[in-house]
């Protein structure tokens, strides 16, 4: 009796979710050999599988439940986790090819050779899902055909020096839905998929092993619904394909033949399989009916060559148009007498080269299980556990927003791994930034970041979780889109362009003037919320008329002097410019002081708004503060140095250099000129340059 507990971290459970039966198995590999020590066989009791496919999700988990306790009871102990297999019922197949190039010559090891063989499934996966149109296929096994080692063709990668790797791999595929109905049906019976293969795939590992593999051999897994086919050659599985025709064909033949129900029916075609006896039975109208196994065998004969035909056709299709050299059959579907000998015939093999495998493809499993002999029907089985070998540690299964994943585990994967696996966009993961907002200010480009968003939100197993968070088989990973921050947004108010004065002398009396506002050529507030777009204009000058509103002075009948040249109400008076007329001869230092009091009132209102509710904005958008910093310049060939300032204009050389304003020589006018041309007052002035300043 083996000591279940002893072996307990070493035991598989597999599960064949046939049309017709669950076959389940638990044991373990000792060494090279297989050891079954718990086996249960229930039977659908209705039709919830047509075809290999689930159309019942809840009767075929009752089925898979009473499985999982029969062998729970056998063994004492429970079972969690399982290793299933799919039926190919739609099944696409694609051959890819991958490549990776090395930065330098390396040895390749396992870890490179899977990585590899995932570079071609996800491939083929784009492929596959990118030409199905709404329909999403799942990756269900993968089968390198060669690997190329420089360009050049070699069996096994593994130890050699390379700087270019290469693989040619058959991908195969089902569709999300029939999947995803496995899945469902095991989890209702109290059980997660611990592995996924195809069912040719399980079979061969058992029915044609490696060194048979440089023959030409088809292996057909006759079930219920599916007759699942894979095709050997040079030493690697070449191809994959499947026929909805297998043994429930039979069967129905039977039940029409025979007038039984197709339970009935089922139980006479398993008699019958046998090459001689009789068969007894009891038809619908209750007579009970004593015939030979051959008349059974002929009324179902029709639908065993429609069977054969499909599958001789699927074996030359897949095959290059040939034949195989030889065929293996396993399965319950393929053991009717006579089946066989029917497909040797349309595939024009001798009949010895068509044979139903059971026993003597079992060689290296050992059967500790009252009850139970070797058998083709276990062949599926006990391939979906020796499958979850060559898986171990090498794959698993996760899923991202429920979508299913199969990624290579090398033991450091994370959230993240699997969320770029699944195609999530990556600047989606991350907070992102509004809008920029821009515009430009007197000619020059600027620009109000956005705000940061909030990170995606990440859940593992349902608690929260970070990017970088380590990830187990099964575990499953909600992610929701990262959000992106609120638009850049300042007003014309923050700008420090707004905040800055015009310094004028009217009537030998300073005075303090707050800077206009224009956007888009109209006059704006400071309160105004800057556009996209918007050209801002902050003058540096006032007009007669905008001047002497501001100081509230009528000057109506009154003659203006700018420095000392008649003025009209459009004149402009830029930055130290001298102002002179009688109707200020009153308070105009009064009136000055009111206004600039007025204005400096509004701007520490400006500010404390600024301060208040746009501290993050200020903080995130402006440009980090330019130094003071001094400059030196030539103004009529004398040197002058302009300091105290972050940037200078023209006009600021007036509070460096000094110039009479006030005495207009030969006719009055002042000539300014910078760097040889005609200067503008509010132009920039840089270190270096030449001005020349003279009445005229």
């Amino acid at each position: 009796m083996i000591n279940v507990e002893k072996i307990r971290d070493d035991l598989v459970f597999g599960l064949d979710i046939g049309t017709r039966n669950v076959v389940g198995v638990v044991g373990y590999m000792n060494k090279s050999r297989f050891m079954v020590i718990a086996m249960a066989c229930r039977e659908h009791d209705t039709r919830a599988m047509m075809d290999g496919q689930i159309h019942d999700i809840y009767k075929v988990g009752d089925t898979i439940r009473s499985v999982k306790n029969d062998l729970e009871r056998q063994l004492d102990m429970k079972l969690t986790d399982v290793c299933i297999a799919a039926a190919g019922r739609v099944l696409r197949t694609l051959n890819v090819s991958a490549e990776y190039t090395f930065e330098e010559e390396t040895r390749v090891t396992q870890e490179h050779i899977y990585s590899l063989n995932l570079l071609a499934v996800e491939k083929a996966h784009n492929e596959i899902n990118g030409s199905s149109g709404q329909t999403r296929f799942f990756c269900v096994g993968n089968t390198p055909v060669r690997y190329r080692l420089n360009g050049y063709d070699i069996n096994n990668l593994e130890g050699h020096k390379a700087e270019t790797i290469g693989v040619d791999l058959i991908a195969t595929f089902l569709p999300e839905e029939v999947v995803d109905g496995l899945y469902e049906a095991v989890s209702y019976a109290g059980l997660q998929v611990a592995s996924l293969t195809l069912e040719p795939i399980a079979a061969i590992n058992i029915a044609i092993p490696e060194s048979y593999r440089l023959l030409n051999i088809a292996l057909v897994d006759v079930g219920a619904g599916t007759s699942d086919i894979c095709i050997t050659k040079d030493g690697s599985i070449v191809a994959y394909g499947m026929i909805p025709y297998a043994g429930d064909e039979i069967t129905e033949a039977v039940a029409r033949g025979c007038l039984v129900d197709f339970n009935t029916a089922e139980q006479i075609k398993v008699q019958a399989s046998q090459k001689s006896g009789k068969v007894t039975y009891k038809d619908i109208m209750g007579l009970s009916q004593t015939v030979p196994a051959e008349t059974i065998r002929n009324i179902a004969s029709e639908a065993m060559m429609k069977i054969a035909e499909e599958t001789a056709r699927k074996i030359r299709d897949i095959n290059g148009g040939k034949p195989a050299n030889a065929v293996f059959l396993v399965g319950g579907g393929g053991k009717m007498a006579g089946y066989s000998d029917m497909l040797a015939e349309k595939l024009e093999l001798p009949k010895e080269r068509v044979a139903v495998r059971g026993e003597e493809v079992l060689t290296s499993v050992d059967f500790d299980v009252d009850n139970y002999k070797k058998d083709a029907l276990f062949v599926t089985p006990v391939g979906i556990c020796t499958n979850y070998y060559s898986q171990k540690n090498n794959f698993m299964f996760v899923s991202v927003n429920d979508q299913r994943l199969k990624m290579y585990d090398n033991n450091h994967l994370t959230v993240v791994d699997a969320i770029m696996q699944v195609g999530f966009p990556n600047e989606k993961l991350f907070p992102r930034r509004g809008e920029a907002l821009e515009f430009t200010v007197n000619g020059n480009a600027r620009l109000a970041r956005g705000r940061m968003g909030e990170a995606a939100v990440v859940t593992l197993n349902g608690r929260p979780a970070n990017l970088n968070a380590p990830i187990a088989r099964n575990d499953s990973i909600y992610v929701t889109e990262s959000t992106m921050g609120e638009p850049g947004a300042i007003t014309i108010g923050q700008l420090d362009e707004f905040n800055s004065t015009v310094k004028l002398v009217v009537n030998d009396k300073t005075v303090l003037c707050p800077r206009f506002a224009y956007v888009n050529g109209e006059l704006q507030s400071q309160f105004y919320d800057i556009r996209q777009g918007d050209d801002i204009v902050m003058e540096n000058y006032y007009t007669v008329a905008q001047l002497f509103e501001f100081l509230d002075i009528d000057i109506s009948g009154f003659d203006v002097y700018v420095n000392n040249v008649l003025a009209d109400a459009d004149t402009k008076v830029y930055e130290n410019f001298t102002v002179r007329t009688a109707a200020a001869d009153e308070e105009p230092a009064v009136e000055a002081a009111g206004a600039y009091a007025a204005v400096q009132e509004e701007a520490a209102a400006a500010d404390e708004y600024c301060e208040e509710n746009t501290a993050e904005n200020t903080a995130e958008n402006a440009a980090e503060p330019e130094a003071a910093h001094d400059i030196y310049i030539t103004v009529n060939s004398e040197p002058v140095k302009l300091s105290g300032k972050k940037k200078y204009v023209l006009v600021d050389l007036f509070d460096f250099y000094q110039f009479d304003l006030n005495s207009p020589q030969k006719g009055g006018n002042i000539v300014l000129k910078h760097n040889g041309i005609a200067g503008d007052y509010m132009g920039p002035l840089n270190d270096g340059d030449n001005v020349e300043l003279y009445w005229q």
